[in-house]
């Protein structure tokens, strides 16, 4: 037999490995020490070129002293560049312990999927590619389910859409009278917000008087719609998209298709409709505040008259302005319905998940209600409203 080599110095690592080369042109790996995760892993890359040219390994753990994980991840590398090989392995040389962890490795194997992968390794083209095929498969997932809302709707209004009245009614609760407490705090602030910024600059001009419209116009156009939209979407939307998402994790929804019930009829449908049909009211409720906000801080601090205030601001909006923020607001209710309801949908089926698709639901509908905002502002200017 050839003497016996050393692949790694025994002083770097506690735990360490020498092979044997015997006439037969067969390896034997001899294992000792203690191996420890303390101690770090030994390199797998010396050993390739002395099985290059074997045939076959064995194992010799006479002088193993203690083992850990370590020594397992260790081997499992190394088996897999005999397999690379195509060496035979006898593993009559392991202790029992160790060879019984070896056989649950491989019979479990890693799933795919498991380990995160560096993407900043990858080339800038491969991630762009990767991105837009990304990109272009979430937006077909978002038309298909726009498609199968659709159809739902048209079930809806031909009387035919199955899903109960009762949770219809429980979600109008939801997203009316049990939101009013956060909606009625924020639209007051908001007003009061107004109130003062218009106060800094209207008073040195002593145009006091002019704050009444100032508020008025700012909730009934802007921001009576865009507040609530913001809370709905924080508060609703969010409840939403963890309950479908929780749904679809327990596979809830594939419960429901299995005993044929569409779920998007008996759990998207009830959820869209309630907050399109709340969003105007709580719209309108917001205005009110906002404008009282105001008005609480025209008569409490820049002496205003309750009369004034009241016919200032009647004299500075009418319907067409109120109009606008209620057509806002039930763009805006449609908005965060669709995005809250498809991000729930679309969660993965881990916990982890729920809260990706909670965050992503909230994020969506913020940016496509503020988006809408954008392009309902202009419209609203080439119209004159």
């Amino acid at each position: 037999m050839a003497k016996a080599e050393r692949s790694l110095d025994e002083a770097a690592h506690t735990g360490a490995f020498a092979f044997e080369t015997t006439s037969d042109n067969a390896l034997v790996m001899h294992l000792s020490g203690s191996w420890s995760l303390k101690g770090g892993l030994p390199s797998v890359a010396d050993a390739r070129e002395r099985m290059a040219s074997a045939t076959r390994l064995s194992f010799d753990a006479r002088e193993l002293e203690a083992w850990d994980t370590s020594l397992l991840t260790f081997l499992v590398k190394f088996l897999d560049l005999c397999k690379t090989n195509r060496i035979a392995v006898d593993r009559s040389g392991l202790p029992s312990g160790l060879s019984r962890l070896l056989d649950l490795a491989e019979a479990v194997p890693e799933r795919k999927g498991a380990r995160k992968n560096k993407t900043s390794d990858r080339p800038v083209l491969e991630r762009i590619g990767a991105t837009t095929i990304a990109t272009a498969g979430e937006t077909l997932d978002t038309l298909a389910f726009l498609g199968e809302l659709t159809k739902a709707f048209g079930r809806f209004f031909t009387l035919r859409a199955r899903y109960r009245a009762w949770d219809l009614m429980l979600f109008i609760q939801e997203c009316g009278a049990e939101a009013l407490p956060i909606v009625t705090l924020i639209s007051f602030l908001s007003g009061v917000i107004l109130a003062f910024v218009g106060a800094v600059q209207l008073r040195l001009f002593g145009g006091q008087i002019y704050i009444a419209d100032l508020v008025a116009i700012g909730m009934v156009r802007e921001m009576g719609a865009i507040m609530t939209a913001v809370i709905m979407a924080g508060r609703t939307g969010a409840a939403f998209a963890a309950q479908l998402g929780t749904m679809k994790v327990t596979q809830e929804i594939d419960a429901f298709t299995a005993m044929g019930f569409p779920p998007m009829e008996f759990l998207v449908l009830p959820r869209i409709i309630a907050l399109t049909a709340m969003m105007p009211l709580l719209c309108l409720y917001s205005d009110v505040v906002g404008i009282l906000g105001g008005a609480a801080i025209g008569v409490g601090t820049l002496d205003i008259s309750w009369a004034s205030y009241y016919l200032e601001t009647t004299r500075s909006i009418d319907l067409a302005y109120i109009s606008v923020g209620v057509i806002k607001s039930v763009v805006y209710g449609v908005l965060i319905a669709f995005f809250s309801c498809l991000r729930g949908m679309q969660c993965g089926n881990s916990s982890s998940a729920v809260g990706d698709a909670t965050t992503s639901a909230v994020v969506s509908s913020i940016v496509a209600s503020v988006v809408a905002n954008g392009i309902l502002a202009v419209v609203f200017y080439v119209l004159w409203i």
